[in-house]
């Protein structure tokens, strides 16, 4: 056998893995768990170039072939280049994940027009512009996995006064979720959504470091290794049941 046939064997059965806005936070955490699982990973960022390839130098350390693709996932455009390009290098689409979405503070008065597309584009249109990309493969293959990320309980459809855009994207994205779940499911495709609480990532600042543990049930911040690990749970042949279902993981904070 000839080392491109070899090759060819590897590129096809090795299995792939997207994550948008993964070149730091909850995203690198997914990104560099996965490598270590064996998937080929594709580190996806919008603007940082120097933290995604940064990410991407440790990760080869595990898993050489996987790759960083720049994209604005929050234009169809976008979206559709990050998965055309990571079919195209690396042969397979089977797993999804939706993680890049910007946050904002704001009622509703203050919140702009742009603003308010900003926040939804990114959040919840980034995620339906990638699985109307992915979808295609992962019906080809005959499966596939997508998993979302929300926010805290965004399940529960709740007035958010100071968050009103970032809260509105989030539910969305659990109706898109369960929608994918039962449409999806006869094509072997799974779908589920992780709701991060308070979790410490770069962008946590000290003064919320001191003071969110009190309002905790459990007292402490969660780390971004709590999502990664379920994520990697969900792809395991142990999840192979579970599908349409939405996961918080915050701590016991508002339950």
């Amino acid at each position: 056998m000839t080392a491109a046939y070899l090759w060819g064997l590897y590129m096809n059965n090795e299995q792939v893995a997207v994550v948008t806005g993964s070149g730091k936070g909850i995203g690198r955490a997914i990104v560099e768990r996965l490598a270590r699982d064996g998937y080929r990973v594709v580190i996806n960022y919008r603007r940082d170039a120097a933290s995604a390839h940064e990410a991407l130098g440790v990760i080869q350390s595990v898993s050489p072939a996987s790759i960083a693709i720049q994209a604005d996932v929050a234009t169809p455009e976008g979206a559709r280049a990050l998965i055309d390009e990571t079919h195209m290098r690396l042969g397979r689409l089977d797993v999804l994940v939706n993680n890049a979405g910007p946050f904002l503070a704001k009622p509703v008065f203050e919140t702009s027009v742009e603003e308010w597309r900003e926040i939804v584009d990114g959040n919840l249109s980034s995620a339906f512009y990638c699985v109307k990309a992915a979808l295609p493969i992962m019906r080809a293959q005959k499966s596939g996995h997508i998993i979302n990320l929300g926010s805290l309980n965004a399940e529960n459809a709740r007035g958010a006064p100071t968050t009103v855009a970032y809260n509105v994207a989030k539910t969305g994205l659990v109706v898109l979720t369960k929608s994918l779940a039962r449409s999806e499911a006869r094509h072997g495709i799974r779908c589920n959504i992780i709701n991060p609480g308070f979790i410490e990532t770069y962008a946590t600042s000290d003064s919320d470091k001191r003071e969110l543990p009190s309002i905790i049930p459990l007292g402490a911040l969660g780390h971004e290794t709590d999502i990664s690990n379920l994520v990697a749970y969900l792809l395991s042949e142990q999840a192979s049941y579970i599908t349409g279902s939405v996961i918080n993981v915050h701590g016991g904070l508002w339950v």
